[in-house]
């Protein structure tokens, strides 16, 4: 059993502190603006349109909250479904059953671990309104075919972001693959500010409506816009609306955006190219985006199966390495069963999770740190068949807590 003591383990998750953050905080504590919409928020707006290519950016205080509010912009409410991917977030379900409706979660790619468009095919029917993705690491879906799948069904495209921030694929950028998106800030993201979100707005329809709803139901926005004499309640809502000490952070990460990436994709890049040989030989499978396209926001591997998964946690928990699985099924989960269906058995999904594990990456991960990593991964010798852990021995492999084995 190697030693490894708390200060010399490497977390799965470490937020990235971008240059001039302190200096940014210091100006909004010093000055008399600390609630939301003030400058550093304009300033974050205007990066990331550039960055996304979105029309309008609202920023929230979660993607949770963007998520909700996109559900509901769009109407859905009692009696609806929204198809979603079993493999996400439970925020993008929670989003659905919110309004009343009913998640309908579907299988994901064998391959990226997104929404498999045939399988949403299968699932679509008359109380279906809306299509829900979720670029998984940053890889984009085929985003093609659910525009097509949308557009001959009459539904909505509602684009779960929160992994691929700045990334394009299939001739658009991600974030303005339908009407809306939502971005995630958590400090678990590429880009954070603690806690915070973004909705991404390409559909001018709703943007006065998303307005209010992030203004606590009020007309408050156009108020200060001088639009209206006054504001009052004007429609549901609720405090969506971060304050300037989120958005100062957020406009100095934004800032730094390719720094940050630069730092991810070296990281990215070194699994992928020295892992290669050990992932064959061991009949693992490493994270292969299609063409090559993704955010660097993670990196997994595909272990052959659920208990070697479990017997690789525990090696790399034993060498100090905080590696992961990731999301459990929605579709297998206690709410899920209570609050949503599936059509057919997500079998894919199931599989995938369950052979999934995440190995550390973060910005200012040193070479060394890279090393200790890639030593300890190609450690783990010839796949053996192991008792499958306890829950709680598995929770011990992540080091960060459950927020960075979910997030």
């Amino acid at each position: 059993m190697v030693e490894v003591s708390l200060a010399q383990r490497i977390p799965l998750s470490k937020p990235f502190h971008a240059a001039g953050e302190l200096e940014q905080l210091e100006r909004v504590l010093a000055g008399d603006h600390v609630h939301g919409d003030g400058a550093f928020t304009a300033s974050a707006s205007e990066r990331l349109r550039d960055l996304t290519g979105a029309q309008h950016v609202l920023l929230t205080t979660s993607g949770t909250h963007a998520l909700e509010m996109m559900t509901r912009l769009i109407g859905v409410g009692p009696g609806d479904e929204v198809i979603l991917p079993t493999f996400t977030f439970p925020s993008a379900a929670n989003a659905v059953v919110l309004t009343g409706a009913t998640p309908v979660f579907v299988d994901s790619d064998p391959v990226t671990g997104n929404l498999d468009p045939q399988h949403v095919a299968d699932a679509i029917g008359p109380r279906t309104r809306a299509i829900s993705i979720m670029h998984y690491g940053g890889v984009p879906v085929d985003v093609p075919a659910f525009q097509q799948l949308t557009g001959e069904h009459g539904l909505h495209l509602l684009e779960d972001n929160a992994h691929g921030l700045g990334v394009a694929g299939d001739g658009v950028r991600l974030g303005t693959v339908g009407a809306m998106a939502a971005q995630s800030f958590h400090d678990t993201k590429n880009v954070h500010c603690g806690e915070g979100g973004a909705l991404l707005i390409s559909d001018e329809t709703v943007l006065l409506r998303a307005e209010i709803m992030r203004e606590k139901g009020t007309d408050r926005a156009q108020f200060l816009r001088g639009q209206v004499d006054k504001y009052s309640w004007a429609d549901l809502g609720s405090s969506y609306l971060p304050s300037e000490l989120n958005a100062a952070v957020l406009d100095a990460q934004l800032r730094d955006f390719d720094v940050i990436q630069g730092h991810r994709h070296r990281i990215w890049d070194r699994y992928a190219a020295e892992l290669a040989e050990w992932a064959h030989d061991r009949g693992a499978t490493l994270m292969d985006p299609p063409g090559g396209v993704h955010a660097a926001h993670l990196f997994f591997l595909l272990l052959p199966d659920a208990p070697v998964q479990q017997e690789f946690l525990r090696h790399l928990q034993a060498h100090g390495v905080g590696a992961a699985f990731h999301y459990v099924p929605l579709h297998s989960s206690a709410a899920g069963r209570r609050y949503g269906r599936v059509v057919t058995e997500p079998q894919h999904a199931v599989r995938f999770a369950e052979r999934l594990v995440r190995l550390p990456l973060w910005p200012a991960m040193t070479d060394d740190e890279v090393d200790r990593v890639i030593t300890a991964v190609r450690a783990f010798g010839p796949v053996t068949t192991a008792t499958p852990a306890a829950p709680a021995a598995l929770a011990a492999t992540a080091s960060t807590g459950q927020d960075s084995r979910w997030a």
